[in-house]
């Protein structure tokens, strides 16, 4: 996977690394959609990759989890009626999940509510207990 194609830090997974698939697609081809093998299942074995490094691995490990197989990455591409495209569609989908899974999570500030936000919300338990009580009175 050439650099520069939503990797991070330039990280290019080698094409070595990296295992394709055919088989026969279902939907939409006509007559050629029982002859053409144009959906791709393209695999990548994260444990054993050398392109990555341990910091990396781990956490596609962790967050990729539940869509792995092993520690093997699978991805299948069947929408489009050409072959050639499948194995695009899944290369920049294999793509945007690694980006996906190695951006680091945001940091979340601590934060207090306002003056302004606790006053309403005090006037509102005032205004729900006032309610309540008043529907205790009517009923005695």
């Amino acid at each position: 996977m050439p650099p520069g194609r939503g990797l991070p830090d330039g990280l290019t997974i080698p094409a070595g690394d990296l295992v394709e698939r055919f088989s026969r697609s279902s939907g939409p081809g006509g007559q050629s959609v029982n002859t053409t093998d144009s959906r791709v299942e393209l695999s990548w074995d994260v444990g054993s990759s050398a392109a990555l490094t341990e910091h990396q691995r781990s956490r596609l490990l962790a967050r990729l989890d539940g869509r792995m197989a092993g520690g093997v990455l699978t991805i299948s591409a069947s929408e489009h009626r050409s072959q050639l495209q499948n194995r695009t569609a899944a290369r920049t989908r294999l793509a945007a999940l690694v980006t996906a899974a190695l951006r680091p999570e945001p940091v979340r500030r601590a934060t207090r509510p306002s003056r302004a936000a606790k006053q309403a919300r005090l006037d509102a338990k005032k205004r729900r207990s006032r309610l309540k009580a008043d529907r205790r009175a009517r009923g005695d």
